[in-house]
C-alpha cells in the first residue's frame, strides 16, 4: 500500500541536500574569499564557499587534484583552466594544517558490536530492515546507528532505499548520501574517518560495506522505486532488457559491486495506481523480473516489495504477480499503509491490521488477507515475509476512543502530518487499546494507529503459524535508540 509520506520525503530532502554540505576537513585559506586552497604531503585541495561562481554552481566540497576532471569538471575549471583560486595566487608553499587524506589505522572502533557477527539468528527466519538513504539528514540516522542499537547482530538483510527509475533505468537516487557524504571518525561504523583519496568510497554505501565487514552473515539489497520513484517502471516494462541492463550496471559498479548481494523491485503497481498510473498489462511485472534474472544470473539475490492488497479485483489480482515471484528469492507485501489519514475525515483505524474485526472500512485490507491471496496463487509461504511499520498513522479532531470514529483531519507529526515514528508515539500516546492484531491510542483529540513491542509479537506467532520466510520492517530511525521494535521481532521469530 501506500508509503507517500516516508517515500516522498526522499525527493524533498535530495532537492536541499546541497545547503547542508560541509567540509569534511578545515585549511587555511588563500586570500580570496570564495575559494580555499590547501595542502597536504601530495596532493592540492580547492573548495569553492560560495553559491555560484564563473557561471557555476558550486557547493562547499573539498576536491583534490587527483580525482578525474571529467567527474568534477565544473569545480575545477577555475583553478586548472586559470591557474588561480577565484581570481587569487594560490599560497606557494603548504599551510601547516591541511586535509588529512591517510586514513588511520590504529583508532580503534568508537562502537563495539554488542554481539557476535556470528551469533546471528539460528531460527531460520529472515529478519529484513530498510534503511532510507534520506535518514541521514534530518532523521540523524546513520549506517553506525544500526550497530549502536543492538540491531546489527538481530538482522539478515538491509534494503537500501532508494534507487530511482528514471527513463525506465536504473539510477542513484541521491548521489551525495550514497556514495559522496564524508564520515567523520565519531560518526563512521568502524571508527575510521573518510578520506578524499582517489577510489575512496564514502557516504552510505561505504559505511554499508565497513558495516559487512563487522557482521559478514548481512546481505544488503539495493532497492529501486518506492512510492515516489515508480513512475519509470512503465518504460522499464516496455524494454525490460535495457531495464535489467541499466541494473547490472549500476549495481555492479566496480566502486561498489562488493556493497550489494542484490537487487530488490519495489513497483507502486504494475497495471495499476500509485502515485501514477500503470497500464503496461498484466504480465508487465514478470517480464520485467524475468529480464532481471536472466541478467543478474541464479546466485544474485532478487526481491520484490509488492502490494498487499487482500481485496477482490484488487491490485493482487490485475498483475501476474505469481509468474514473477516464481523468480524471487524473497517477496515483501507491504502489509501497513491500509489506513490513515490520506482519509481526512477518517474512519480512524489502524493503518497495519493483522486481521479482520467488525467495523474494518474495508473488506481485504488486512495483512492475512494479503497472504492468504497470495497462497491462493500458488505463492510458496516461505518466500513472503510479513511487513511491519515502524510508525504509526493518526487523525485528529476525534471524539471516539474506539477504531471507527470521525476527525477533521491529520493528526499533528514530527516529519509529515498524520505521520509518526514509533520511538515518539510510545512515550507522547501510548497504546491503550488493540484490534486486529495491532494497537491504536486516543490523546486528546488525537487517534493513532501503530505497532508496539507486544503486538509485534503476535504478529511474529503469525509469521511462524503460517510458515513464512520472516518479517520485514519500514524503516530503521522509526526505532528507538535501543532498537526495541527489532527485538521483539527477532525474539517472536525466534
Amino acid at each position: 500500500m501506500k508509503r507517500s509520506a516516508r517515500r516522498a520525503l526522499c525527493a524533498a530532502v535530495i532537492t536541499t541536500a546541497a545547503v547542508v554540505l560541509v567540509p569534511v576537513v578545515q585549511a587555511s585559506a588563500s586570500a580570496a574569499t570564495a575559494c580555499a586552497a590547501a595542502w597536504d604531503s601530495t596532493k592540492v585541495y580547492v573548495k569553492d564557499n560560495s553559491a555560484s561562481q564563473n557561471g557555476h554552481n558550486y557547493t562547499a566540497k573539498w576536491w583534490t587534484q587527483n580525482e578525474s576532471p571529467a567527474t568534477h569538471s565544473a569545480q575545477w575549471d577555475v583553478w586548472i583552466d586559470n591557474g588561480t583560486c577565484d581570481g587569487g595566487t594560490p599560497p606557494t608553499t603548504p599551510p601547516t594544517t591541511g586535509p588529512t587524506t591517510t586514513p588511520p589505522t590504529t583508532t580503534p572502533p568508537t562502537t563495539t558490536p554488542t554481539t557476535s557477527p556470528t551469533t546471528n539468528p539460528p531460527s531460520g527466519k529472515n529478519l529484513v530492515g530498510y534503511f532510507a538513504e534520506w535518514g541521514i539528514y534530518g532523521r540523524n540516522y546513520h549506517v553506525k546507528n544500526i550497530v549502536s542499537s543492538g540491531s546489527a547482530a538481530k538482522l539478515t538483510h538491509i534494503l537500501y532505499a532508494f534507487g530511482n527509475t528514471t527513463g525506465g533505468q536504473c539510477s542513484i537516487g541521491d548521489s551525495y548520501a550514497d556514495y559522496d557524504k564524508a564520515y567523520t571518525a565519531a560518526d563512521s561504523v568502524d571508527g575510521v574517518a573518510d578520506t578524499w583519496d582517489a577510489g575512496a568510497l564514502r557516504g552510505n554505501f561505504g559505511q554499508l560495506r565497513r558495516l559487512k565487514k563487522q557482521y559478514p552473515n548481512i546481505k544488503v539489497i539495493w532497492s529501486f522505486g518506492g512510492w515516489t520513484w515508480s513512475g519509470g517502471f512503465t518504460q522499464a516494462a516496455a524494454n525490460p532488457t535495457g531495464f535489467a541492463d541499466s541494473c547490472y550496471n549500476l549495481v555492479k559498479d566496480s566502486r561498489w559491486a562488493d556493497v550489494f548481494d542484490g537487487i530488490d523491485i519495489d513497483w507502486e503497481y504494475p497495471n495499476a495506481c500509485g502515485l501514477s498510473c500503470d497500464t503496461s498489462g498484466p504480465g508487465a511485472y514478470d517480464k520485467v523480473i524475468s529480464a532481471l534474472r536472466n541478467k543478474f544470473g541464479n546466485n544474485f539475490l532478487i526481491t520484490s516489495a509488492i502490494s498487499a492488497d487482500g481485496s477482490n479485483g484488487g491490485k493482487l489480482d490485475v498483475a501476474d504477480y505469481k509468474s514473477g515471484i516464481d523468480k524471487l528469492n524473497l517477496v515483501f507485501p507491504m502489509t501497513y499503509d491500509y489506513f490513515g489519514a490520506f482519509s481526512p475525515q477518517g474512519p480512524t483505524a489502524p493503518h497495519s491490521p493483522l486481521t479482520s474485526y467488525a467495523g474494518i472500512p474495508q473488506q481485504g485490507f488486512w495483512s492475512d488477507a494479503a497472504i492468504q491471496k497470495l497462497k491462493s496463487k500458488g505463492v510458496p509461504s516461505n518466500k513472503m515475509l510479513l511487513g511491519i511499520g515502524f510508525y504509526g498513522r493518526g487523525w485528529t479532531g476525534v471524539t471516539q476512543s474506539a477504531p471507527g470514529g470521525t476527525a477533521t483531519g491529520a493528526a499533528p507529526g514530527t516529519y509529515e502530518a498524520g505521520i509518526e515514528d514509533y520511538k515518539v508515539l510510545k512515550g507522547s500516546c501510548p497504546a491503550t487499546g488493540t484490534i486486529g492484531g495491532t494497537a491504536y491510542a486516543k490523546c486528546g483529540s488525537n487517534w493513532w494507529g501503530y505497532d508496539t513491542p507486544a503486538t509485534v509479537g503476535g504478529k511474529m506467532d503469525y509469521v511462524k503459524q503460517q510458515g513464512l520466510g520472516g518479517a520485514f520492517f519500514w524503516e530503521f530511525s522509526g526505532d528507538t535508540s535501543n532498537g526495541e521494535l527489532i527485538s521483539a521481532m527477532r525474539n517472536g521469530l525466534g
